[in-house]
């Protein structure tokens, strides 16, 4: 006997005590599907048969159920349930969750069921509790389809119940197995010519003959047509024989719409209004024979909610659907399906007031629907709406799946007038900005602690209270957070001198690569500015399409911790306008098939928040330690006359007031005044994102070369960063490089960035550091202090650990790539700041600041 069950389902096992209920959900269902009324007991009252703990146990029983169902798992209830006041909870769990209800009973001999519970120790009550249990089933077994059960088998033997084999079958909706691709076409509402022309434009081959109209793609493409193929169009007849016969040839997929659904209500007799253009439908079909209304309201009783294909990747449904709906099965889920979510209210057109479901939507799959007709298609996180109003004289819009291409045609007239303008003009309505995003984080999705999965690294984990103070530095200070795509990753220093009159040198740098196979690495000049990561667009209307801001003009620049760079409004607006630019001088837009670029670089000087910081701490700090020094050495100059003692302390204080003479120097060069923009400069040094592309593919020599090319588009303003290739297993170029490095410091210079020559790379154990900076002696004053390089010192800091800082660099690269692969995919913003706070996050973990 074979009994079929659905594949999500609560399964519910009536019977009294002694039926076998146990020994057959041990059979046919695994161990974890399975809750037992009986261990629940035994969880809450370490016994299975303390009845004072029925309802503890009952409580536990339920509480797991739920958090199984809200994961699409089959869950299996093994209780005697016999009575509908004991069902009911169930049939009420079962909907909440938006699953099918089933019934397995087992309607056996009150005498069998007696006879092996007295074979069992553990059951000690008497035979008049088996035959109440058996009379309470029997009372109400007709009536488990009005309680809400849908599928009901009832077993009356012992042979019955040893016959039974269990079949799970997959939903109507759940087309998880079918990967495409696919064609998903927007509300068609009768316009068959134009649906005719889409279907040809996405490459169909069609015989639109009057009688039996067919398509078909030669590359085995399939459509999925959203619902509403009917109603204030001209030819609803010829839709609906197209539709009917690509289903029939396995060429399509149809979803009813709201309007063919009151369609079907009314060809199977039912009351219905006749509004919104049913009217014009039922004419048309009154010219059709009977038989094709029968055939069209057994098609439209036949379609299903929704569809959830390609492995869960891809949902379809009329009006769309929320994640907790998907692949599931209620009165709910259809109506969801088929109307959307209002809020109860009515607009000044006397339409419902729709809810912005897709505005919340957090889910993994794609919806693809219709139903609210818009002028133009955007995406609002992974959703999107393609009903273009074509019956009101708008468009037929077609996505093309997995590809994500739109494909239109233009309506031929308007058929139809909407009760609400679709392209409603500056006296109807204020324009609505083109946001790809909705408009406000959801504080959900960056507090707490989070794993993130990223392409190049391992998971990383973020801990809460590295969370919350991203959030608080967020909330307070960043800027748009609509532009805030990338934070750039710390960077570690380079293995520690062990002797020597260096903390960091080039040989130590230059061995750690050698060491994880890295030949070939790029030796870049460290600039003495502040970190920016700058947004440009080509124009405004790109910032509003792409980035979905309107008031920010063409892009942002904004610090390694995502605050504004530049205080000054105007300063900020002149620096856009003159990369913007520069880009196009170069021709880099067209080179790039982009319009948008995103850039990391350096602006020097240190940024005005810094120049303050080195102007109320370091320099009185300078000043004040020189003026003290001044006087001890005096006094000590004279003292030394009298004894060896005052000699050696003269000469240590005179070697302490050369260490401050140095570190007052080494602030002074990071500081100079700025009127205006032409006191800055910008350096580049990372072509990071443009559209559809992440350039991590493109080495570090070439990035060089093309940023240095977009320089040239404004030598006033940028600054190429000068660099050298170095073949660290050639003895002779390793000493080039290293002379390089001491040109550089010797000048007055920070020091250099080594990377290797490909981003990422993979060493003996994982992904080898992206970058180490090797940082001149002079500059490392401002760092450790202007006497660290006194031996007692320098003994103190060869000890410092750079684990910790590595670690941070290594899971910091890891997000930020992954923040702008999820931005080039078109993924919600909320998957991209997921990263990008993360970065932020990591940034408050405890190191020394110094490294």
């Amino acid at each position: 006997m074979k009994v079929t069950i659905p594949e999500l389902s609560l399964v519910v096992l009536v019977g009294p005590s002694g039926c076998g209920k146990s020994t057959f959900a041990q059979r046919h269902f695994k161990p974890t599907e399975v809750l037992s009324s009986d261990y629940c007991r035994g969880l809450v009252a370490d016994d299975e048969n303390d009845q004072s703990a029925t309802r503890d146990a009952f409580d536990v029983l339920h509480f797991i159920a739920g958090k199984r169902l809200a994961a699409r798992r089959l869950t299996v209830i093994d209780a005697t349930s016999v009575k509908p006041e004991d069902r009911k909870p169930l049939v009420a769990l079962a909907r909440e969750f938006h699953v099918l209800s089933v019934a397995i009973v087992f309607n056996l001999p009150p005498k069998l069921c007696h006879e092996r519970n007295e074979n069992r120790p553990d059951r000690s009550f008497g035979s008049h509790v088996i035959r109440q249990q058996s009379q309470a089933l029997r009372r109400h077994l007709r009536g488990l389809k009005h309680e809400g059960f849908r599928h009901i088998t009832v077993l009356s033997s012992p042979e019955e119940v040893e016959s039974v084999t269990i079949e799970r079958q997959p939903l109507w909706t759940d087309r998880r197995a079918d990967h495409g691709p696919f064609d998903i076409i927007g509300d068609v509402h009768g316009c068959f010519d134009e649906l005719v022309e889409l279907l040809g434009a996405l490459g169909y081959e069609i015989d639109a003959r009057a009688e039996t109209p067919r398509a078909r793609h030669p590359a085995a493409r399939k459509a999925v047509l959203l619902g509403d193929l009917v109603d204030r169009g001209p030819n609803s007849p010829a839709v609906l024989r197209l539709a009917m016969s690509m289903v029939e040839d396995g060429t399509a997929f149809c979803l009813p719409g709201n309007h063919d659904d009151k369609l079907r209500r009314k060809l199977l007799g039912r009351e219905v209004r006749i509004t919104h253009g049913l009217g014009e439908t039922l004419a048309q079909l009154d010219h059709e024979p009977p038989e094709f209304k029968e055939r069209v309201a057994t098609f439209l009783d036949g379609l299903v909610s929704h569809y959830v294909l390609d492995k869960g990747k891809l949902v379809v449904a009329h009006a769309g659907l929320k994640e907790e709906l998907q692949g599931r099965a209620s009165a709910v889920v259809r109506e969801f399906a088929l109307f959307g979510e209002t809020t109860g209210e009515t607009d000044e057109f006397g339409l419902p007031v729709r809810y912005n479901w897709a505005g919340d939507y957090r889910g993994k799959a794609t919806v693809v629907y219709g139903h609210t007709p818009v002028p133009e298609v955007a995406w609002t996180n992974r959703t999107i709406c393609i009903d273009t109003g074509c019956v009101f004289g708008g468009k037929l819009t077609a996505l093309r799946y997995p590809e994500k291409e739109l494909v239109q045609v233009p309506a031929r007239k308007t058929y139809y007038e909407p009760a609400r303008p679709l392209h409603p003009s500056d006296a109807d309505q204020p324009p609505v900005a083109e946001r790809p995003y909705h408009d406000l984080l959801d504080i959900n999705d960056v507090v707490g602690k989070r794993i993130i999965q990223t392409g190049v690294h391992r998971n990383v984990t973020i801990r809460e209270e590295n969370a919350a103070a991203a959030l608080e530095v967020m909330s307070r200070f960043a800027a748009d957070p609509h532009w805030l795509i990338y934070l750039p990753p710390t960077m570690s220093p380079s293995d520690t001198c062990k002797d020597g009159e260096y903390l960091e040198y080039p040989r130590e740098t230059f061995a750690y690569f050698r060491h994880q196979g890295v030949a070939k690495v790029v030796c870049q000049e460290k600039h003495m500015g502040s970190r920016a990561v700058i947004v440009l667009c080509k124009d405004e209307a790109t910032a509003r399409r792409r980035f979905g801001v309107t008031d920010s003009g063409v892009g942002f620049v904004y610090t390694r911790t995502g605050r504004p760079f530049f205080s000054d409004i105007d300063q900020h607006a002149e620096v856009l306008d003159r990369l913007r630019a520069a880009m196009d001088r170069t021709g880099m837009w067209g080179r790039f098939e982009t319009d948008w670029i995103c850039l990391d670089a350096e602006i020097m000087p240190w940024s005005a928040k810094a120049q303050e910081l080195l102007r109320s701490q370091y320099a009185p700090t300078g000043a004040s330690a020189t003026f003290a020094l001044d006087a001890a050495v005096t006094a000590l100059a004279k003292a030394s006359e009298r004894s060896d003692g005052n000699k050696q302390l003269a000469s240590r204080f005179l070697s302490r007031q050369s260490c401050i003479a140095r570190y007052v120097e080494a602030y002074r060069r990071y500081c100079w005044k700025v009127d205006s923009v032409s006191d800055l400069t910008i350096a580049p040094f990372h072509l990071l994102a443009t559209e559809r592309r992440v350039h991590v593919d493109m080495d570090h020599v070439r990035q060089m070369e093309v940023l240095g090319e977009l320089c040239r588009g404004d030598e006033e303003l940028l600054r190429a960063t000068r660099f050298h290739v170095i073949d660290v297993t050639d003895t002779e170029r390793e000493r080039q490089g290293t002379e390089w490095w001491e040109e550089l410091t010797e000048r007055g210079g920070e020091g250099m960035v080594v990377k290797p020559a490909n981003w990422i790379v993979k060493g003996r154990r994982g992904l080898v550091q992206p970058a180490l900076k090797c940082r001149g002696r002079e500059y490392l004053r401002i760092i450790y202090g202007p006497e660290y390089t006194l031996p007692e010192q320098m003994d103190r800091l060869r000890e410092r650990g750079l684990s910790v800082k590595r670690s941070l660099a290594l899971r910091e690269f890891a997000l930020g790539i992954e923040a702008l692969e999820r931005l080039v995919r078109g993924e919600p913003l909320y998957r991209v700041h997921e990263c990008v706070f993360g970065v932020l996050a990591l940034e408050s973990e405890p190191v020394d600041p110094r490294l």
